[in-house]
């Protein structure tokens, strides 16, 4: 185990070290936008986020508020022990694209059906994020897609040192 100082938050902060284990799903009116390649294709006020111990939250946006016509399936998939099965998507704006740059589970465990056929993204492969106007950081790593916004204190798994926690 490393050793790491929690960041004590202050008022109105959350620390990911309050967030549970197993990950909670909740919903969340924040506003979520997304933009890429000078296209919004994300603006919702229906997003659900999953808080896990040491992580930022990973926003999870209903099909119904996303541009889908710029998602493209890949074959890509993984596997997450609370969540289940996940599949890929690459997004793809005029001649710009990223491949396996957001992910969703077409069904996930029971503890959170509630997610399904949401979509997560990377924020570090968008060219913006934003939670109510400001503009999101990514988790540190580039593995987990957790948001980091300064209403969130670490610190945050992902950077190098942190697999043991």
């Amino acid at each position: 185990m490393v050793n790491f100082q929690r960041i004590e938050p202050a008022p109105g902060q959350e620390s990911v070290w309050d967030y549970p284990r197993p990950p909670r799903l909740e919903d969340t009116s924040k506003h979520i936008q997304i933009i890429f390649n000078g296209v919004r294709i994300v603006d919702t006020h229906n997003a659900k986020r999953v808080l896990e111990t040491s992580h930022p939250p990973s926003y999870y946006i209903p099909p119904a508020d996303i541009k889908m016509e710029y998602l493209q399936l890949t074959p890509q998939s993984s596997f997450c022990e609370w969540k289940g099965s996940a599949g890929y998507y690459t997004i793809r704006v005029g001649e710009k694209e990223v491949h396996n740059a957001a992910w969703f589970y077409p069904s996930p465990t029971p503890a959170f059906g509630d997610i399904k056929d949401y979509v997560a993204f990377y924020a570090h492969l968008m060219d913006k994020c934003y939670v109510n106007d400001e503009e999101v950081q990514p988790q540190p790593g580039n593995f987990y897609g957790g948001w980091v916004t300064s209403d969130i204190v670490g610190p945050f798994k992902g950077a190098p040192g942190t697999w043991g926690w």
